[in-house]
Protein backbone atom coordinates (compact mmCIF):
# COMPACT_ATOMS: atom_id res chain seq x y z
CA UNK A 1 0.00 0.00 0.00
CA UNK A 2 1.19 3.39 -0.67
CA UNK A 3 1.43 5.50 2.63
CA UNK A 4 3.38 9.19 2.19
CA UNK A 5 5.16 8.30 -1.19
CA UNK A 6 6.06 5.03 0.55
CA UNK A 7 5.31 1.91 -0.48
CA UNK A 8 4.33 -0.84 2.91
CA UNK A 9 4.07 -3.83 1.99
CA UNK A 10 3.23 -6.83 3.83
CA UNK A 11 7.29 -7.53 4.53
CA UNK A 12 8.14 -4.01 5.37
CA UNK A 13 4.81 -3.99 7.87
CA UNK A 14 6.28 -7.04 9.49
CA UNK A 15 9.71 -5.85 9.77
CA UNK A 16 8.08 -2.80 11.56
CA UNK A 17 6.19 -4.67 13.78
CA UNK A 18 9.51 -6.37 14.66
CA UNK A 19 11.25 -2.99 15.20
CA UNK A 20 8.31 -1.88 17.53
CA UNK A 21 8.34 -4.82 19.48
CA UNK A 22 11.87 -4.22 20.32
CA UNK A 23 11.54 -0.98 21.13
CA UNK A 24 8.62 -1.51 23.57
CA UNK A 25 11.13 -3.62 25.40
CA UNK A 26 14.08 -2.00 25.13
CA UNK A 27 12.92 1.01 26.19
CA UNK A 28 11.14 -0.09 29.54
CA UNK A 29 14.33 -1.57 30.16
CA UNK A 30 17.08 0.95 29.86
CA UNK A 31 15.24 3.48 27.64
CA UNK A 32 16.16 4.59 24.12
CA UNK A 33 13.63 2.64 21.89
CA UNK A 34 13.18 5.52 19.55
CA UNK A 35 16.78 4.67 18.54
CA UNK A 36 15.22 1.78 16.82
CA UNK A 37 11.63 3.06 15.88
CA UNK A 38 12.41 6.38 14.45
CA UNK A 39 15.37 5.18 11.67
CA UNK A 40 13.33 2.23 10.79
CA UNK A 41 10.24 4.38 10.22
CA UNK A 42 13.28 6.57 7.60
CA UNK A 43 14.14 3.44 6.00
CA UNK A 44 10.96 2.17 5.60
CA UNK A 45 10.29 5.66 3.08
CA UNK A 46 8.32 7.62 5.67
CA UNK A 47 9.09 10.98 5.48
CA UNK A 48 11.64 12.00 8.49
CA UNK A 49 9.09 14.24 10.28
CA UNK A 50 6.51 11.69 10.07
CA UNK A 51 8.98 9.37 10.95
CA UNK A 52 9.24 11.54 14.14
CA UNK A 53 5.09 11.58 14.50
CA UNK A 54 4.94 7.94 13.91
CA UNK A 55 7.24 6.95 16.72
CA UNK A 56 5.16 9.40 19.28
CA UNK A 57 1.81 7.67 18.54
CA UNK A 58 3.72 4.22 19.09
CA UNK A 59 5.65 4.89 21.49
CA UNK A 60 2.78 7.17 23.78
CA UNK A 61 0.95 3.92 23.57
CA UNK A 62 3.11 1.51 24.38
CA UNK A 63 4.27 3.23 27.07
CA UNK A 64 1.19 2.51 29.24
CA UNK A 65 2.38 -1.19 29.87
CA UNK A 66 5.28 -0.29 31.37
CA UNK A 67 3.80 2.19 33.41
CA UNK A 68 1.05 -0.13 34.36
CA UNK A 69 3.74 -2.85 35.48
CA UNK A 70 5.75 -0.22 37.18
CA UNK A 71 2.95 1.66 39.44
CA UNK A 72 1.59 -1.78 40.33
CA UNK A 73 4.89 -2.75 41.72
CA UNK A 74 5.38 0.62 43.53
CA UNK A 75 8.21 1.81 42.15
CA UNK A 76 6.63 5.22 41.12
CA UNK A 77 7.97 8.45 42.92
CA UNK A 78 5.07 10.47 43.01
CA UNK A 79 5.68 13.69 44.49
CA UNK A 80 8.37 14.43 41.46
CA UNK A 81 5.64 13.06 39.04
CA UNK A 82 3.52 15.69 40.18
CA UNK A 83 5.91 18.75 39.61
CA UNK A 84 7.71 16.99 36.55
CA UNK A 85 4.22 15.98 34.30
CA UNK A 86 3.50 19.63 33.50
CA UNK A 87 6.71 20.94 32.33
CA UNK A 88 7.37 17.70 29.90
CA UNK A 89 4.19 18.59 28.26
CA UNK A 90 5.03 21.84 27.03
CA UNK A 91 8.74 21.63 27.22
CA UNK A 92 7.44 18.69 24.25
CA UNK A 93 5.50 20.59 22.62
CA UNK A 94 7.75 22.99 21.78
CA UNK A 95 10.09 20.95 20.76
CA UNK A 96 7.87 19.40 18.49
CA UNK A 97 6.88 22.87 16.43
CA UNK A 98 10.34 24.17 16.60
CA UNK A 99 11.46 20.54 14.30
CA UNK A 100 8.17 21.00 12.41
CA UNK A 101 9.95 24.33 10.62
CA UNK A 102 12.44 22.32 8.70
CA UNK A 103 12.12 20.86 5.29
CA UNK A 104 12.01 16.88 4.98
CA UNK A 105 15.89 16.85 4.19
CA UNK A 106 17.23 18.93 6.60
CA UNK A 107 15.19 16.74 9.24
CA UNK A 108 16.72 13.46 7.79
CA UNK A 109 20.35 15.01 7.81
CA UNK A 110 19.39 16.36 11.95
CA UNK A 111 18.12 12.94 12.64
CA UNK A 112 21.61 11.40 11.24
CA UNK A 113 23.15 14.13 13.19
CA UNK A 114 21.37 14.04 16.84
CA UNK A 115 21.38 9.58 16.51
CA UNK A 116 24.90 9.45 17.90
CA UNK A 117 24.12 11.62 20.89
CA UNK A 118 20.92 9.39 21.42
CA UNK A 119 23.17 6.30 21.53
CA UNK A 120 26.12 7.83 23.68
CA UNK A 121 22.97 8.69 26.23
CA UNK A 122 21.71 5.29 25.88
CA UNK A 123 24.79 3.39 27.09
CA UNK A 124 25.93 5.56 29.64
CA UNK A 125 26.42 3.07 32.96
CA UNK A 126 23.87 3.43 35.41
CA UNK A 127 25.23 2.59 39.05
CA UNK A 128 22.64 1.43 41.06
CA UNK A 129 22.32 3.88 44.35
CA UNK A 130 19.56 2.88 46.46
CA UNK A 131 18.04 6.07 48.14
CA UNK A 132 14.14 5.80 49.50
CA UNK A 133 11.62 8.68 48.05
CA UNK A 134 12.01 10.64 52.21
CA UNK A 135 15.61 11.03 51.45
CA UNK A 136 14.96 13.24 47.98
CA UNK A 137 15.37 16.89 48.59
CA UNK A 138 12.22 19.10 47.97
CA UNK A 139 13.83 21.83 46.54
CA UNK A 140 15.24 19.24 43.68
CA UNK A 141 11.36 18.00 43.29
CA UNK A 142 9.95 21.31 42.96
CA UNK A 143 12.29 23.36 41.05
CA UNK A 144 14.95 21.02 39.30
CA UNK A 145 13.17 18.16 38.45
CA UNK A 146 10.62 20.60 36.58
CA UNK A 147 13.33 22.32 34.84
CA UNK A 148 15.18 19.29 33.65
CA UNK A 149 12.44 17.77 32.72
CA UNK A 150 11.34 20.79 30.45
CA UNK A 151 14.95 20.74 28.98
CA UNK A 152 14.62 16.91 28.02
CA UNK A 153 10.52 17.33 27.18
CA UNK A 154 12.20 19.81 24.27
CA UNK A 155 14.67 17.60 22.94
CA UNK A 156 11.82 15.09 22.67
CA UNK A 157 9.57 16.69 20.78
CA UNK A 158 12.52 18.07 18.74
CA UNK A 159 14.25 14.59 18.14
CA UNK A 160 13.11 11.80 20.85
CA UNK A 161 15.70 8.91 21.09
CA UNK A 162 17.21 8.68 24.34
CA UNK A 163 14.62 10.46 25.81
CA UNK A 164 14.02 7.89 28.30
CA UNK A 165 17.65 7.22 29.06
CA UNK A 166 18.44 10.72 29.58
CA UNK A 167 15.08 10.90 31.80
CA UNK A 168 16.65 7.89 33.44
CA UNK A 169 20.07 9.79 34.45
CA UNK A 170 18.59 12.76 35.49
CA UNK A 171 16.35 10.95 38.21
CA UNK A 172 19.27 8.61 39.63
CA UNK A 173 21.87 10.91 39.53
CA UNK A 174 20.62 14.27 40.64
CA UNK A 175 17.51 13.08 42.66
CA UNK A 176 19.62 9.58 43.73
CA UNK A 177 16.90 7.29 43.28
CA UNK A 178 17.39 4.09 42.37
CA UNK A 179 17.81 2.14 39.14
CA UNK A 180 13.88 0.73 39.12
CA UNK A 181 12.85 3.38 40.49
CA UNK A 182 14.40 5.88 38.34
CA UNK A 183 13.38 3.98 35.38
CA UNK A 184 9.81 3.59 36.33
CA UNK A 185 9.08 7.40 37.38
CA UNK A 186 10.75 8.28 34.12
CA UNK A 187 8.06 6.31 31.96
CA UNK A 188 5.44 8.98 33.55
CA UNK A 189 7.42 11.62 32.30
CA UNK A 190 8.07 9.94 28.95
CA UNK A 191 4.64 9.57 29.01
CA UNK A 192 4.19 13.11 29.11
CA UNK A 193 6.10 14.98 26.91
CA UNK A 194 5.06 11.85 24.62
CA UNK A 195 1.60 13.48 25.12
CA UNK A 196 2.84 17.03 24.18
CA UNK A 197 4.86 16.36 21.27
CA UNK A 198 1.99 14.03 19.54
CA UNK A 199 -0.88 16.90 20.15
CA UNK A 200 1.85 19.02 17.81
CA UNK A 201 2.56 16.21 15.42
CA UNK A 202 -1.06 15.39 15.13
CA UNK A 203 -1.98 19.42 14.46
CA UNK A 204 0.43 19.38 11.91
CA UNK A 205 -1.26 16.31 9.68
CA UNK A 206 2.16 13.81 10.36
CA UNK A 207 0.50 11.14 11.49
CA UNK A 208 -0.73 8.00 9.93
CA UNK A 209 -3.29 6.01 12.20
CA UNK A 210 -3.81 2.81 10.42
CA UNK A 211 0.12 2.44 10.28
CA UNK A 212 0.72 2.86 13.79
CA UNK A 213 -2.55 0.33 15.11
CA UNK A 214 -0.26 -3.13 14.63
CA UNK A 215 2.80 -1.23 15.73
CA UNK A 216 1.09 -0.06 19.17
CA UNK A 217 0.08 -3.29 20.10
CA UNK A 218 3.75 -5.21 19.20
CA UNK A 219 4.69 -2.46 21.41
CA UNK A 220 2.70 -2.53 24.25
CA UNK A 221 4.01 -6.38 24.25
CA UNK A 222 7.29 -5.37 24.07
CA UNK A 223 6.80 -2.96 27.11
CA UNK A 224 4.81 -5.50 29.32
CA UNK A 225 7.33 -7.99 28.91
CA UNK A 226 10.48 -6.04 29.59
CA UNK A 227 8.78 -3.57 32.30
CA UNK A 228 8.73 -7.13 33.62
CA UNK A 229 12.22 -8.43 33.13
CA UNK A 230 13.45 -4.86 34.59
CA UNK A 231 12.46 -6.42 38.19
CA UNK A 232 14.95 -9.34 37.10
CA UNK A 233 17.50 -7.98 34.84
CA UNK A 234 19.53 -5.38 34.60
CA UNK A 235 19.55 -3.38 31.28
CA UNK A 236 23.29 -4.00 30.31
CA UNK A 237 22.85 -6.68 28.47
CA UNK A 238 20.29 -5.51 26.49
CA UNK A 239 22.44 -2.28 25.68
CA UNK A 240 25.21 -5.09 24.63
CA UNK A 241 22.93 -6.67 22.33
CA UNK A 242 21.91 -3.95 20.88
CA UNK A 243 25.20 -1.85 19.87
CA UNK A 244 25.73 -3.58 16.45
CA UNK A 245 22.36 -3.44 14.83
CA UNK A 246 22.61 0.64 15.99
CA UNK A 247 25.34 1.40 14.32
CA UNK A 248 23.90 -0.69 11.04
CA UNK A 249 20.59 1.21 11.76
CA UNK A 250 22.99 4.68 11.52
CA UNK A 251 24.88 3.36 8.46
CA UNK A 252 21.95 2.57 6.80
CA UNK A 253 20.88 6.36 7.56
CA UNK A 254 24.23 7.45 6.51
CA UNK A 255 24.13 6.28 2.98
CA UNK A 256 20.38 7.25 2.57
CA UNK A 257 20.78 10.97 3.60
CA UNK A 258 24.71 11.38 2.19
CA UNK A 259 25.23 9.25 -0.57
CA UNK A 260 22.12 9.71 -2.88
Amino acid sequence: MEIFGADITLWILLALMASAFAAGFIDSVAGGGGLILVPSFILAGLPPQVALGQEKIVSTLGTIAAIRNFVKNKKVIWTAVASGIPAGLIGAYIGAESILYFDPDTVGKIILGMLPIGILVSFIPKQDNHHSEQAVNTKVIYFGVPLAVFVIGFYDGFFGPGTGSLLILVLHYLLKFDLVSASATSKLFNFSSNIGALIAFMLAGKLLYMLALPLVVMNLIGNHLGSASAMKFGPDFVRKTLSVSLMLLMASLGYKFLLI
